[in-house]
């Protein structure tokens, strides 16, 4: 049986920015990869798509990645577990325990929140500063570093964070899914938080502004 082939018509059709599921084992042209690139399209094979359906279809996409070390099997742990509470989940990252250096997988997470695919994000290194960092370089994007369900139920009451970042190296698995758990159950305050979070928003518009 022939594998499916990724042609550069199939990358042209797809939103720049966007994710573009493939199947497993796909093969994907030189120049279909590189317009992907050009236009910051993410190929994911459909084995790291995971998606339930309730009754009311499948849940939001949560995007979520993390780099090396401890944090690959946290999110790999958590994957299941989002999936249990009814989200749908996009993996941006990494597949392997193999080294990766983190910035790329903040962005790859924090892209897709910023521009619609995901409703939200969760990235994991270390310790989370880092990742944090990088998420909030996207235009868009407020990233929470949250080590307990209070730090998790602040950032989105008051600050309506979008994405949220951990630290494997700093907590334990049980104690992240019920910070995971917490940050997206919890509904964002609105009132005077929302006039804050407005002034958030403006100080990044002034620099994309030049």
């Amino acid at each position: 049986m022939s594998k499916p082939i990724i042609t550069v018509d199939d990358i042209r059709a797809a939103a720049p920015g966007s994710v573009l599921p493939i199947p497993a084992g796909a093969i994907v042209t030189d120049l279909a990869r590189e317009v992907a690139r050009a236009n910051q399209i993410s190929l994911v094979t459909s084995d790291h798509l995971t998606s339930t359906s309730s009754t009311n279809g499948p849940g939001p996409v949560i995007a979520i990645g993390a780099d090396h070390g401890p944090s690959f099997p946290m999110k790999e742990a958590l994957k299941p577990y989002l999936a249990e509470l009814g989200y749908t989940v996009l993996d941006c990252g990494t597949y392997t325990p193999d080294a990766v250096d983190y910035p790329d997988i903040a962005y790859a997470v924090a892209k897709q929140v910023a521009n619609g695919t995901a409703w939200r994000g969760i990235v994991i290194d270390g310790a989370g500063i880092g990742s944090s960092m990088a998420a909030n370089k996207v235009p868009g994007i407020r990233a929470a570093l949250c080590y307990n369900e209070a730090m998790a139920r602040n950032s989105r009451e008051h600050n309506d964070a979008n994405v949220l970042t951990m630290g494997a190296g700093m907590i334990g698995l049980n104690l992240a899914r019920q910070i995971v758990e917490t940050w997206l159950k919890t509904e964002f305050g609105g009132g005077r938080h929302q006039r804050r979070v407005n002034k958030i928003v403006e100080i990044e518009q002034r620099f994309l502004k030049g």
